[in-house]
């Protein structure tokens, strides 16, 4: 098998032309070839780095690192590969592009390939780099797209709480867990109340405002490991995991006085507003997910009969709180 051609042996012209960076170091790390890629992105001429060390001029490059991730290229005689995903570069570049790029450091693929000597052995290797960059945006523009969508898919646009389609997915899941496990949780369903009233007396937008409010204060309210979302108009539903029915008394009355407390602002109008809520500790009554939420609901039934901004546990005996 024919070893590689070693670079001293390729014409400077034609080392210089790629649009690839050619760097030929020996087995001390010391420079050998540097073309004119390297020269015009790094503005480092050849005459001020050729026989120094590579270190001496590139600190972001580690001495220690670079050595280990070397050692195939002496040691087997095998190219070494690092890809962007891994390290963004290997030489600090600046990206060179427009002023709209999103990069301010070049993207790198970087290959490092063994240069044998008749011998047989490895005195030196030879660095390529590839500006990768604009693959490399927009791949990242293509995962970024894509975890938008994935959030837009299940975040409520006006509340930023989970969707009904998202929530609904979610709460099934918390209830095979709920069936599955001893630990307590509860469900929890929130209404705003007399809201057509704010709908037809301040108007749409001011309702949406009322919405906005409730929902963050839910989201002050219960943990990254609850499950919050919009149910559907000025309706929001809440799983709390872990929590058995006493405490999340104490999560539901937190929420219905931040409500009672909060003011909205509309158009120079202030705009108070209450809500009820029912809750329901998981039981296995309950046969399914949508019974479970039923009872919750029921729960907030009573909170609405029994003259609002309350809330209401669910027993089996309709007893209320």
């Amino acid at each position: 098998m024919e070893n590689p051609a070693s670079p001293h042996s390729i014409p400077a012209e034609l080392i210089d032309a790629i649009d690839v960076g050619i760097v030929v170091l020996d087995k001390h790390f010391r420079v050998e070839v540097w073309n004119k890629f390297m020269e015009n992105h790094a503005s480092i001429a050849p005459k001020a780095i050729i026989g120094d060390l590579i270190f001496n001029h590139f600190p972001e490059i580690d001495e220690g690192w670079m050595r280990v991730k070397s050692g195939p290229v002496f040691n087997l005689r095998s190219p070494v590969f690092i890809i962007w995903e891994q390290r963004q570069y290997l030489f600090k570049f600046g990206a060179n592009r427009p002023v709209t790029c999103d990069a301010t450091d070049m993207y790198q693929n970087v290959t490092m390939v063994p240069l044998v000597n008749d011998d047989g052995a490895v005195e030196r290797f030879c660095i390529m780099v590839y500006d990768v960059t604009d693959q490399a945006l927009s791949k990242r523009g293509m995962a970024r797209l894509n975890d938008e969508l994935k959030t837009a898919s299940r975040v409520d646009g006006l509340t930023g709480l989970f969707n009904r389609r998202y929530w609904q997915e979610r709460f099934e899941q918390a209830f095979k867990l709920a069936k599955r496990q001893d630990t307590p949780s509860t469900a929890m369903m929130v209404d705003i109340d007399h809201f057509k009233k704010v709908n037809d007396t301040y108007g749409h937008q001011a309702g949406d405002k009322v919405i906005q409010a409730l929902a963050a204060l839910i989201k002050r309210c219960v943990r990254e490991t609850d499950l919050a979302g919009r149910y559907g108009g000025e309706e929001f539903a809440i799983i709390l995991t872990d929590s058995p029915v006493s405490c999340a008394t104490t999560v539901a009355q937190r929420i219905r006085r931040l409500a009672e407390a909060t003011p909205v602002e509309h158009e120079g109008q202030t705009i108070r507003f209450t809500i009820s809520l029912g809750l329901a500790e998981f039981s296995h009554d309950a046969k399914s997910p949508l019974a479970w939420l039923e009872q919750a609901d029921k729960a907030l039934y009573d909170s609405k009969q029994g003259g609002r901004n309350r809330y209401s546990i669910y027993t089996s005996s309709e007893n209320e709180e």
